[in-house]
């Protein structure tokens, strides 16, 4: 068997990213070092909190950094419309584990973990981008340490945010921009693979009865406005986390990816130039597409592991 992987998950959770963050906790080819915080479904305290009572509801001891409250230069926007007040309504969970808190700022953070580890480390990020800029602005030896970064972010055509742009690179598109143009080894899962990761009724119920784990992500299933339940709620964040582990099951296109940040009606925009009218070199794995019945196969086999 081969080594467990070793990861960053940044995010800012958020109903989807508790799915991801319990499918990569309980798969033994993942070895997290570290979770960073970073606002954007929610406000920082709020996102950061959540994480801690998720962290406590499955006894799980994995240090967790503070990040970014706000974008680079942008006024914060969040999704509290989708995602409740406190960005994971509807489970009463235990209280969170504040102990597990560093001292230093989650750039510092990761920075630490990438460089004391003598094999690259993976980075997936299932929030804006603020945080992975900032590392990369102020440490660019880590560029070199990093085995990939996978991000659940950008769309191929329209958005959720705006017209064309997607909730994490709106929030922060010059943060985008950095990480697009950072020569890292980028990985792409965006909005039109999440569509059509759909948990359907049938699956859903049998979560439900699964374990706690199901049970109290049904909870909150029916607070989430990420599709319907009736018709499937979208799993944006779990299809980072499931292209991480199976990738087989997506299809995968290199492209050069640009984000727009000065369009007054396009800004957070990502222009998958599949076709290459740019002329630019591809600095980009993009998810085009996701075999939906073998995503919900493995949604279904990912909570059945968290016990």
């Amino acid at each position: 068997m081969k080594k467990p992987r070793k990861t960053i998950i940044d995010t800012d959770p958020g109903i989807d990213d508790a799915v991801a963050i319990a499918a990569a906790l309980f798969d033994e080819r993942l070895n997290i070092k570290l979770f960073t915080t970073v606002a954007g479904n929610v406000s920082m305290d709020k996102v950061t909190k959540n994480l801690l009572k998720l962290l406590a509801f499955w006894n799980k001891e994995i240090p967790v950094a503070i990040g970014s409250d706000r974008p680079l230069f942008r006024e914060a926007i969040n999704a509290s419309d989708i995602h409740g007040i406190t960005g994971m309504d509807g489970y009463d969970f235990p209280e969170s584990k504040y102990e597990l808190l560093t001292k230093n700022h989650a750039v510092i953070e990761m920075h630490k973990v990438l460089m004391d580890s003598k094999e690259k480390t993976t980075i997936v990020a299932i929030g804006p981008l603020t945080n992975i800029a900032l590392l990369l602005r102020l440490y660019p030896e880590c560029v070199e340490r990093i085995e990939e970064l996978v991000i659940m972010g950008g769309a191929l055509g329209r958005g959720n945010a705006g017209v064309l742009s997607e909730f994490n690179i709106a929030v922060d598109p010059e943060a985008a921009k950095i990480v697009f143009e950072s020569n890292i080894s980028l990985t792409m899962v965006g909005l039109d693979v999440g569509e059509k990761a759909l948990v359907l009724p049938k699956e859903r119920e049998q979560m439900r009865k699964m374990n706690r784990t199901g049970d109290m992500i049904d909870h909150l299933f029916r607070k989430y406005r990420g599709g319907s339940l009736e018709t499937g709620l979208k799993m944006y964040d779990g299809c980072a986390i499931a292209y991480l582990l199976e990738p087989e099951m997506f299809e995968v296109k290199e492209s050069y990816v640009a984000v727009e940040t000065q369009g007054t009606l396009t800004a957070g925009a990502t222009l998958v130039d599949l076709d290459g009218y740019l002329g630019k070199e591809v600095n980009c794995r993009v998810c085009v597409d996701v075999d939906e019945e073998q995503f919900r196969d493995w949604f279904l086999n990912a909570i059945k592991k968290c016990d």
